[in-house]
């Protein structure tokens, strides 16, 4: 049985990162986790889901751009600890943990790799890809220009960038931030789940 119980990947925009947890986590039999964490951490901490959605991987100082929103003015008002932006993190952070205590699975993003820190038994991935490719899969994805896709992938990764910078005392991307780091053009979707079916496999 292999030692490795949760795989965390941490992605660029446009680099199939999420394709790959989800194939890799149906070819493992386990569970994957991406946006249900949101519903899941809602549900766990009382929140409403739609504020995780609007806060979700952005970074801190987005709070000021959503204040003109009457929702977000009430739930400043109801955040019982803390800014909004920490306790939407906070519940998110806990229930990465509780997942994780609860078998094996694939996580994508939400600083999963730095909330599992101190298990012995996680790979933490990262996902890239050269801008070019990202901004064709984004444009057909999307069904947007490349222009256009390229404009929402810089923007998506500079917001990831911000949250996991902020929130965790690394920097997104960076080699040393990880146990690997995968370009997924090299082998595609297919080949880059199997590659680290192996490594998992074979841990």
């Amino acid at each position: 049985m292999s030692k490795i119980q949760v795989i965390t990947i941490g992605r660029q925009a446009g680099s199939g990162g999420r394709e790959i947890g989800m194939q890799l986590a149906s070819e493992l039999g386990v569970a994957f986790y991406d946006k249900e964490l949101l519903k899941r951490a809602a549900k766990d901490s009382g929140m409403c889901e739609s504020l995780f959605e609007s806060l979700d991987e952005k970074p801190k100082s987005l709070l000021y751009s959503l204040v003109m929103d009457p929702y977000s003015i009430n739930a400043m008002m109801s955040a019982p600890y803390g800014s909004l932006e920490q306790n939407v993190y906070t519940a998110v952070f806990d229930t990465v943990k509780k997942v994780a205590e609860e078998g094996p699975c694939v996580i994508v993003g939400r600083c999963a790799d730095y909330a599992l820190r101190d298990r012995d038994d996680c790979l933490h991935t990262f996902i890239w890809a050269p801008l070019e490719e990202r901004v064709k899969r984004a444009a057909a994805r999307h069904g947007v220009s490349e222009d256009k896709a390229r404009d929402m992938i810089r923007k998506t990764d500079k917001q990831r960038a911000s949250y996991y910078n902020y929130y965790t005392n690394k920097r997104w991307g960076d080699l040393m931030s990880y146990d690997l780091s995968l370009n997924s053009q090299l082998l595609g979707i297919d080949g880059t789940v199997k590659l680290l079916r192996h490594i998992i496999e074979t841990k």
